[in-house]
């Protein structure tokens, strides 16, 4: 292409199917691309806004646009994939090519040889693979030995060298792990035979040896050739067994390939599963990072491309979990139940444990790495404008008003900052009022941050619902912080959390990164207040009448004066409510104290 200025690039791109390719000024490759329309796709760039930030860094940094048309959108797909691998683009997902996977062999020669390698020639040799796992390649090397016997020298066995007599047998002929067929005593049809069978295990299809096992053991028993018999039937159980630890639910389900995605802000995660005769033979998952806002979608169209390549699966079917757009030779099946489903779920299964694998090694190997990615993930999720790197949260302590108090705790990027641990003495507050108590601690807490021009948080978390939250903006509101600072509240039974004037509350999921902070958070901020309280508190306080309730102890007593206040609010508590704070041990025992009173 000649080097007009972009509007004409733009205006005289094809609408066809093809590959589209950005470079800056000084004409260094930036993203490569694939459409199905080259012209709406690429025109989507400079017309549309962008709410990702690396996205417009890219489209300003576009100085020349180039595009290959192709026949097809899978031709498309796979020039993508093969120009990525290539030239590694800066804003493109990484995608590196790994040539050091083991294969099995059948090597081309007249008896062929059975071994594993990490090196394919093409000189006619069959190989199987790549694998995964070196694990799997030892387990079928050994399953094949245990079933045949093979030569494992690697003489030259032409015809005129045996009839020659050029050879002798060594001793894995002795030891009965190979028939033999340097000095003729093996035929190479009986050899071929043997190889045969080994090459459809080595695709998954077990079917076929069990069956000629099972004829040879039955013949060999009407012939009154027991220990022969017994051996062939050590080999069916040897077969059986391994086949058992590989077979799915359903054995119909053959030559189909699964994909599954799991991703987060930055990395996709994307599990294969490769199904042969009823059995998985391959299992591998693909880590991808993120360059651009990329879709779940664009990840599972850019890997099934790259691993379909990589492991030369010539699969004509393959399951996802949503609708992907590969051109028209491959089947695409959504499973919706029955064991097509249950197999999906199985690699989506894996694809988690291997993200879970991969948090804890990079944790370990790079927590930078580790707390970029809980901060960007808290941002997403609490709908926040910058990272919460920093957080407080605040909880009050008092029993029936003695001694009020109130902690601060502070997160740094995750992780508790016990040395900015801050404890607060009610002091303009009479009695057990919580809200007034909320709002006094956080009035001073960053009135002396900002007299002090310490760094204030970007987040607040208070521990509890509306009315704590209220009284905490009452004090931003007063020292002029109202937006400067992003605050929530967590109400405590269904861990809901309370945006300031939105009466809707957001749900975040149980096991979400986020909310086990959020939750550390509130429990630290419980223990240090607690912590501070019963320091405070003299021994002639802790002597309430609860106390004199068998196996009502302090901390029970603490528990219950946190939530009710008041020992006469406790005594007309019902057993539910009394449940739910200490359980119903101990709250059968305070009920019938009360009955009996």
């Amino acid at each position: 292409m000649q080097n007009p200025t972009l509007d004409i690039q733009l205006q005289t791109l094809p609408h066809q199917p093809g590959v589209y390719q950005y470079f800056d000024v000084d004409g260094k490759l930036l993203y490569v691309g694939k459409a199905k329309d080259l012209k709406k796709r690429v025109s989507s760039y400079f017309t549309k806004q962008h709410d990702y930030g690396k996205t417009k860094v890219l489209v300003k940094k576009i100085h020349t646009i180039k595009h290959i048309v192709v026949d097809t959108e899978t031709d498309a797909l796979l020039l993508e994939n093969n120009l990525i691998k290539k030239y590694q683009p800066r804003y493109n997902v990484l995608l590196k090519d790994d040539k050091s996977y083991p294969w099995i062999c059948i090597k081309n020669e007249r008896f062929p040889r059975v071994f594993s390698t990490r090196r394919v020639f093409k000189d006619g040799s069959e190989y199987f693979g790549p694998y995964t796992s070196m694990k799997t390649v030892s387990t079928l090397l050994d399953l094949i030995k245990g079933l045949f016997q093979l030569r494992t020298c690697n003489y030259d066995l032409s015809k005129e060298k045996i009839d020659a007599g050029k050879y002798k047998v060594c001793l894995e002929y002795h030891l009965g792990n190979c028939q033999g067929p340097c000095e003729g005593h093996q035929t190479e049809i009986s050899y071929h035979d043997n190889v045969k069978a080994i090459r459809e295990i080595l695709k998954g299809n077990f079917k076929d040896s069990l069956s000629q096992f099972k004829v040879q053991m039955k013949q060999m028993a009407v012939d009154m050739q027991f220990e022969e018999a017994q051996k062939i039937k050590e080999k069916i159980d040897i077969l059986e067994n391994y086949q058992s630890k590989s077979t799915i639910v359903n054995p119909k389900i053959s030559n189909v390939d699964v994909f599954t995605i799991i991703s987060d802000e930055s990395y996709g995660y994307v599990n294969f599963l490769q199904l042969s005769f009823g059995s998985i033979i391959r299992s591998h998952t693909l880590e991808i990072k993120k360059k651009l806002e990329e879709s779940d979608k664009e990840l599972l169209e850019l890997a099934i491309t790259e691993i379909r390549q990589r492991f030369h699966s010539k699969s004509k079917e393959i399951y996802v979990p949503f609708r992907v757009n590969l051109g028209d030779e491959i089947k695409i099946t959504i499973p919706k139940l029955g064991d097509k489903k249950r197999i999906l779920e199985l690699s989506e299964r894996n694809a988690k444990y291997y993200r879970m694998e991969r948090f804890k090694q990079v944790k370990i190997i790079d927590p930078d790495r580790h707390t970029n990615r809980i901060m960007a993930q808290m941002k997403a999720d609490l709908r926040l404008k910058t990272e919460p790197r920093h957080i407080e949260c605040f909880d009050n302590s008092n029993i029936q008003g003695t001694n009020p108090v109130a902690a601060c705790v502070v997160f740094k990027n995750g992780k508790p900052s016990k040395k900015d641990y801050r404890h607060f003495n009610i002091k303009t507050v009479e009695g057990p009022d919580d809200f007034a108590s909320m709002e006094e601690v956080v009035h001073r807490r960053y009135r002396r941050l900002l007299d002090e021009g310490l760094p204030l948080p970007q987040l607040i978390i208070i521990d509890g619902g509306k009315g704590q939250l209220s009284s905490a903006l009452k004090s931003l509101d007063a020292l002029n912080l109202r937006g400067k600072i992003a605050i929530i509240g967590i109400a405590k039974r269904l861990e809901e959390l309370f945006y300031p004037d939105d009466p809707i509350p957001l749900y975040l999921d149980k096991k979400s990164e986020t909310l086990k902070i959020i939750q550390q958070l509130r429990n630290e901020a419980h223990r240090f207040g607690i912590e501070h309280h019963r320091n405070r508190r003299s021994k002639g306080a802790l002597t309430t009448e609860l106390e004199t309730i068998s196996g009502v102890g302090e901390q029970t007593v603490v528990a219950l004066m946190k939530e009710f206040k008041s020992v006469k609010r406790i005594s007309k508590a019902t057993f539910d409510d009394l449940e739910a704070v200490i359980g119903s041990a101990k709250a059968k025992k305070i009920i019938e104290y009360y009955q009996n009173k």
